[in-house]
This record gives C-alpha cells, sequence and structure tokens, in this order.
C-alpha cells in the first residue's frame, strides 16, 4: 500500500511545475466559491498594488503573482520586527470550462476578486422534459 501512496505522490509531484525566484513568497489565502455562471476567487494580498498583480490562464491553470514593496526604511535599526515582506504566488488546476477572454480582476483593500465565467457548455441548465 505504501508503494502505491509514494508512486502516486511521484506522478502527481511530476506534473507541477517548479519555480524558482529569488527572495521570499507567501501563498495568499483564497476563498472560492461557484455560482452557476461563473466561479469566484478572493485572495488576501494585503500590501501590494494592483499594478504589481499578474493573473495568467491558460490550459485550466490559473497564476496570480504579486510584488509586494517594502515599507520599512532598509537603514532603520528595529527593537523588534515582526513583518516580512514578499510576493504572493498561487496556482490553481480549475476543472471547469472558463471563458478566458471574459475574467475579471479587481483589487480593493488588501484583497483580490477574480470573476472566472464558465462557458456556456459548463453551465448548468434545466431541460424539459416532453409529456
Amino acid at each position: 500500500m505504501a508503494n502505491e501512496d509514494t508512486a502516486a505522490k511521484s506522478s502527481a509531484d511530476e506534473t507541477r511545475a517548479e519555480h524558482t525566484w529569488s527572495g521570499q513568497h507567501y501563498r495568499p489565502d483564497v476563498d472560492i466559491y461557484e455560482k452557476d455562471s461563473e466561479l469566484i476567487l478572493l485572495a488576501d494580498m494585503p500590501g501590494t498594488q494592483g499594478d504589481k498583480i499578474d493573473i495568467g490562464f491558460e490550459d485550466g491553470t490559473l497564476t496570480i503573482h504579486a510584488e509586494v514593496e517594502p515599507r520599512q526604511d532598509e537603514n532603520a535599526e528595529y527593537l523588534l520586527r515582526e513583518y516580512e515582506v514578499g510576493s504572493y504566488f498561487r496556482t490553481f488546476q480549475l476543472s471547469e470550462a472558463i471563458e478566458a477572454s471574459k475574467i475579471t480582476a479587481e483589487y480593493v483593500d488588501g484583497v483580490l476578486r477574480l470573476c472566472l465565467p464558465k462557458s456556456e457548455a459548463a453551465r448548468p441548465r434545466k431541460i424539459t422534459v416532453k409529456s
């Protein structure tokens, strides 16, 4: 049984691309919920700016990357320092068919909101029964 688990993990790890960047990166906390016509993604990304956020969608993979500028003076001598600066990075493999050209994004008060419209074929529909 352990060999099967190891084999499954190995094949899953092989399909994921590894990213290498210098500096520290954080994984933003995300909520995703579904409506009939779209998926809504909310990502907590405080400290960045809308023009510093890169969003990509290709072959069902959604990628979010955002740069965060340091807010402290780099020459300051700290008595206590708990805040760390780093960029945000997260990817998602979406199972729904998404209309890539209609994806919208807005960034307000540290929260990124993505609206990912489903393609017409992926939307639920009511089928009437003739009798």
